[in-house]
């Protein structure tokens, strides 16, 4: 985790809290490849350093296939998907991003297949709680999208919409960096006659120039010794404004302050934060 992490962390957390919600930890490890060992366990140790406190137990994703699988054959049975032999090259032209549909009637043989949902054109319209509206037609931007790759690994898009209705979240609050996402979950959900929760991105901090803050110098790991004040510059950052004589102090004392004063409202309607430099 670094300061980018740790400052969506925070907001999800005082959402939930303030709003006397749960707040659920999913640890994302559905690519097995790209997979860290002991990465999982040191977010959870720096969580706890920083007083984020998580509700039940922690949701792998790895673990839970069985549950794709059976989406993956639900959509299936209704004739909404279909093999891709393309490779991502392939897939995405010299110009645009969108999936032309070559596969849709039949795959080259010879090659590994992927799966992927068919989009059929139509306006979803997606409200953010922050972000305000955004209309988007899946169909004509993003074409027909993976479900489970050609390597065999389930796709993001399909298993956070499995895991979210799963696990019966209402809210869903995570960096504005996914919220041109959001239209491909919720098409998803329809397909999947699965309720569709309430979203909020929050703006991505970003440095001066825009670049991410994983590719910059801010991206070191998270110095626990740092705690409170790392924790109230996150807190700064989402537009509080931290009584002095709580800073420096125990991070359970300035998360129980911060909860009381999360203003949602407060926060810059934007997808990206810059930071001073």
């Amino acid at each position: 985790m670094h300061a980018g992490s740790l400052y969506a962390a925070v907001g999800s957390w005082l959402d939930a809290r303030a709003r006397g919600g749960e707040w659920l930890l999913r640890i994302e490890d559905i690519d097995r490849a790209r997979e860290i060992p002991g990465a999982a366990d040191e977010i959870c140790r720096t969580l706890e350093t920083f007083g984020l406190t998580w509700d039940g137990v922690v949701t792998r994703q790895s673990e839970r296939t069985g549950l794709y699988e059976a989406a993956l054959a639900t959509l299936a049975s209704r004739e909404l998907t279909f093999a891709c032999s393309c490779s991502r090259r392939d897939a995405r032209g010299e110009e645009s991003p969108r999936y032309p549909g070559t596969c849709r009637t039949g795959a080259r043989p010879g090659r590994a297949l992927a799966i992927r949902l068919k989009v059929e054109p139509g306006t979803v319209a997606v409200e953010d709680r922050l972000q305000g509206s955004m209309h988007q037609d899946v169909a004509s931007d993003i074409g027909d999208f993976v479900l489970k790759r050609r390597d065999g690994y389930y796709a993001y898009q399909l298993a956070v919409v499995v895991d979210d209705a799963d696990q019966n979240i209402t809210d869903v609050v995570r960096g504005a960096d996914l919220w041109d996402n959001t239209p491909r979950q919720v098409y998803l959900q329809r397909a999947l006659n699965l309720p569709t929760p309430r979203y909020l991105h929050l703006p991505v901090l970003v440095e001066p120039a825009g670049e991410k803050l994983a590719k910059s110098r801010r991206s070191i790991p998270l110095d626990p010794e740092q705690a409170p004040a790392l924790l109230g510059n996150a807190l700064t950052q989402l537009g509080l404004a931290p009584p002095p004589d709580l800073l420096g102090g125990p991070v359970h004392t300035l998360l129980g302050w911060a909860v009381t004063a999360w203003p949602t409202a407060e926060l810059p309607p934007v997808p990206m934060l810059r930071l001073a430099q």
